[in-house]
């Protein structure tokens, strides 16, 4: 065994020889493939979709509950959490099997280094470096664009938009767009329509809620819903709904940035 210190400052004893992995992150899950260990990961939460050989492994929990009696089955030498909406979970599990939490990453920075931690701590250390290494390579093919204003939502089951401690903000930021929200010191908050009318961003980027259906009219029913015919961004046909049916901004494993900032380009 050895004994690491997690991102919630509670020691895990870890097998020096990981067989049996369970990843309750979908950030983690397409890390460890990544790494090459699809085939030791043995659970995973319904909203791991990323590679699509993920959705293959078992369903042994959600973000906020997992039932011990799975775990008990699949006996995994490890279990992976981030910090924040998985605490509750890691607690529980935390008694019976080694729970590892990472801190969920508040910077562009903080996403790749995601992935270098998850090498160290399941024993692929150069692997994780690699990836490292591999995604800020990537990065500097990206063409950033001119400086932008943009409004950023993310539909989690109510709308939500993101600030200054979000990852979300500083990877809009590293592309030039400049939340109208990146004054605000908090993770996420819920949006003023007034106030984004006010600041009347150039783009407008709303993610729905992962799974859904994209209805084709949903952009023309937010503007007048909110009243939003006036936005610079609606006026220039700027307000774009994310690709796909998973969440794409809303995930920070390594598409965040293989995905992500290509689409950033694109539209700017």
């Amino acid at each position: 065994m050895v004994t690491l210190i997690d991102d919630r400052n509670k020691e895990v004893n870890v097998p020096e020889k990981i067989e049996r992995i369970v990843s309750l992150s979908p950030a983690i899950t397409e890390i460890l493939f990544d790494l090459g260990l699809g085939n030791k990961v043995v659970g995973v939460t319904p909203f791991c979709v990323r590679p699509v050989e993920a959705t293959k492994k078992k369903k042994v929990a959600s973000y906020g509950y997992a039932s011990l009696e799975q775990f008990d089955k699949i006996k995994p030498d490890v279990v992976l959490t981030v910090t924040g909406y998985q605490n509750t979970v890691a607690d529980q599990l935390s008694p019976h099997f080694p729970t590892f939490s990472f801190r969920l990453p508040s910077s562009l920075g903080g996403v790749i280094d995601l992935a270098a931690k998850v090498g160290i701590v399941v024993g692929k250390e150069d692997d994780g470096r690699l990836l490292e290494r591999k995604l800020f390579d990537f990065m500097k093919g990206i063409n950033r664009g001119r400086e932008r204003s943009v409004y950023f939502e993310c539909d989690l089951g109510g709308q939500v938009t993101f600030g200054a401690l979000s990852y979300i903000t500083d990877v809009l930021r590293y592309m030039n767009f400049k939340s109208i929200y990146s004054w605000s010191l908090s993770e996420w908050l819920k949006p003023d329509n007034e106030f984004i009318k006010s600041a009347d961003p150039e783009y407008v980027i709303l993610e729905p809620k992962m799974f859904s259906a994209r209805d084709p009219n949903l952009v023309e029913k937010i503007v007048e819903s909110r009243g939003w015919e006036g936005l610079s961004a609606y006026k220039n046909k700027r307000i774009y709904l994310t690709p796909g049916t998973y969440d794409f901004f809303a995930h920070h494993g390594p598409s965040l940035i293989t995905e992500v900032l290509p689409w950033l380009e694109k539209i700017g």
